[in-house]
């Protein structure tokens, strides 16, 4: 009725099935917790965000002004 490779086809057809969803529910929960680190990361708290705004002004503000001076350098102009 049953040959072994029927029974051994449809065993490892379930124990695929099992990994595969096991494995797929373990990368739905990697991905809830990365969501999770970057709502808490970028979370807007009252004293946070304007120092990490003004922070980064700062740094946009810094690197313009090294690109200006290596445009400078490169046009062989001086400072």
């Amino acid at each position: 009725m049953f040959e072994p490779t029927m029974i051994i086809a449809g065993a490892s057809l379930v124990g695929l099935t099992i990994v595969a969803s096991v494995l797929l529910r373990a990368w739905q929960g990697w991905l809830a917790l990365k969501r999770q680190e970057l709502e808490r990361h970028y979370a807007p708290d009252d004293e946070k965000a304007g120092s990490s705004l003004g922070a980064a002004r700062i740094e946009i503000s810094d690197l313009k002004e090294r690109i200006k001076k290596l445009e400078a350098i490169a046009s062989g102009v001086d400072l």
